[in-house]
């Protein structure tokens, strides 16, 4: 069977990583890859936006199922485009994906169908939320309603803190579009959970729990990334908290979106914050989160091809997902200044050297033979072991052998667990 992959980073690697182990896999293609993928698969240089030359690929290729990575192409609707070329393509259709690419799309779902999150207060216009800023409590949490890379969310302590970044948002467009309207939202308090279930229009199959680190520096300080680090299973959540989120959250959207005549197909992520009254939505994704997909597939026994079909053929309600009985540790390696500017081009040396764990590149590119960097997030070390701590230090003993100018990782990732 013939696989494309769209996507770069980390997470592409993984599910790369994932389906190459599958016997049912002849080829896979990835657009537009990286330098570690590129050792899996064949990398073609076509974007992620581009959806017309993506579809043309899959046509001419023969491409027998496409699965989808990143949150803009499937906002773009790179779905329905496929499917009505008759394509397979995993992934939600474009209205489906609106759960991500629309904040106060997803808050009026759950408040419309009672889904527990955090109070809100939607604003497109900037007086109207300076007003309200002005006479809220605090601290409170801004948010950029459409796609900001993960990089959109703001926790405020104050009307001089909160002002700076609406601000940013609605007069300095730093998200451009997607801060068109600003989300206020209660700040809620508790241990951050994510969790991530197949879904196949009807049914809903969660995966193993992880738990990543937003924040760029040790403690959970500095501002947001995409991801620093994560580890599965998350050990903040039990077999009862889990089938609370899945009968309370996940199957409820699930269901007010086939309400409101969105059939949901793909991978539906759910972040949580496991508060004192149960666990609330801190926001849906419509993919594979980046970097907990590094820490999960790995755990991933059942054959991963065979999960995709079953959720494009509506037949999830028959599957079981297998899981390694072994603990997994992200740490992701990022160049320096990262979240903010950052210089590309280093070599990247000693990757040859990691024997114990997997190394999912990210923001890596060939160069003159070389491997060199090219994005804020380089690549991820993942080990297994039998305790957190074990994982750990095989993580930690594995990314001291790889150098690059300005490599820069946490060094708290699964510490006290």
């Amino acid at each position: 069977m013939k696989v494309l992959v769209v996507g770069g980073g980390g997470r592409e690697h993984a599910i790369v990583h994932k389906l190459s182990q599958s016997d049912r896999v002849e080829k896979i293609y990835c657009a537009p890859g990286n330098a570690g993928i590129g050792q899996l698969a064949e990398c073609v240089n076509i974007s992620v936006e581009e959806i017309e030359k993506l579809k043309e690929f899959a046509l001419q290729n023969k491409i027998d199922i496409t699965i989808v990575g990143p949150e803009l192409p499937l906002v773009e609707g790179i779905v329905d485009e496929f499917e009505k070329a008759g394509l397979k393509i995993f992934g939600p259709s474009k209205k489906a994906a609106m759960i991500e690419g629309s904040k106060y799309f997803a808050k009026q779902i759950m408040a419309k169908y009672e889904i527990p999150t955090g109070r809100f207060k939607a604003f497109d216009r900037y007086q109207e939320a300076l007003k309200f800023l002005k006479e809220t409590w605090y601290p409170v949490v801004i948010k950029a309603d459409g796609l900001a890379q993960g990089k959109g969310v703001f926790i405020v302590r104050d009307f001089i803190e909160a002002k700076e970044v609406l601000d940013h948002m609605m007069k300095k467009r730093i998200f451009g579009p997607s801060g068109d309207i600003v989300i206020v939202e209660e700040m809620l308090h508790g241990k951050e959970a994510s969790i991530f279930a197949f879904v196949d229009g009807e049914n809903v199959l969660t995966m193993m729990t992880a738990m990543d680190y937003k924040k760029v520096y040790e403690k959970d300080e500095g501002p947001n990334t995409g991801g620093m680090g994560s580890i599965a299973p998350n050990p903040h959540i039990d077999k009862k908290t889990l089938n609370e989120i899945e009968e309370k959250i996940l199957k409820p959207v699930v269901y007010a979106l086939k309400k409101e005549g969105i059939v949901y197909k793909g991978v539906l992520y759910a972040g949580l914050m496991l508060t004192k009254e149960g666990p609330k939505v801190l926001e849906f994704n419509a993919r594979f989160g980046d970097p907990e997909t590094q820490a999960i597939l790995p755990l991933l026994k059942t054959d991963f091809l065979e999960v995709i079909e079953a959720t494009l053929e509506g037949k999830l309600k028959n599957l079981k997902l297998e899981w390694e009985d072994k603990k997994a540790v992200c740490v992701i390696a990022a160049s320096k200044g990262y979240p903010g500017e950052y210089k590309k081009g280093f070599e990247i040396r000693g990757l040859e050297e990691v024997k114990e764990a997997f190394v999912y590149h990210a923001g890596t590119s060939f160069k003159d033979g070389r491997i060199v960097t090219s994005g804020g997030r380089v690549f991820g070390i993942v080990a297994l072991g039998d305790s957190y701590k074990e994982a750990r230090e095989i993580a930690y003993r594995e990314i001291e052998k790889i150098s690059f100018e300005g490599i820069y990782y946490r060094k708290d990732i699964a510490v006290g667990y």
